[in-house]
């Protein structure tokens, strides 16, 4: 498993779970365009970004599209959306919508997590249910 943060403050944490480290940031998309190799499902948890609210649009908007443009020619072959969290409902309504169409075109069997983190048991279930359905091929 290989798990972005922004900051090398985060390594610690992440290698401590036994996942592999990648500083980057979907501020600036081409840090996280060599984190893709050899993935097979990529997950966009970021329900729960706060920040300026043009950064987090964006983030729900313009370059999760970008991204999913971006994915299409590497190994991933699955894509998670957290379609919950304290991102306004709208920005994640339409987030969805950019995932579903576009994955829908470039044929990327998609999740959406909808259970807000806030809930981490139930959040952590439906994550798991999630991954199992992608590895297995079928589409949620």
């Amino acid at each position: 498993m290989r798990v972005t943060t922004r900051a090398e403050a985060g390594r610690a944490a992440i290698e401590a779970i036994g996942a592999e480290c990648w500083i980057g940031t979907p501020e600036r998309l081409g840090t996280l365009r060599a984190a893709l190799e050899s993935v097979t499902i990529v997950c966009w948890l970021l329900g729960g970004v706060t920040g300026e609210e043009d950064e987090v649009r964006a983030l729900h908007s313009s370059r999760l599209e970008f991204f999913l443009g971006q994915v299409i020619d590497t190994t991933v072959r699955g894509f998670v959306y957290e379609a919950a969290g304290i991102v306004p409902g709208d920005l994640l309504a339409a987030g969805e919508q950019i995932v579903r169409t576009i994955a829908e075109r470039s044929a990327i069997p998609t999740a959406f997590l909808r259970v807000d983190i806030a809930d981490s048991d139930a959040w952590q279930t439906e994550a798991r249910a999630a991954l199992d359905v992608l590895l297995g091929g079928s589409q949620r």
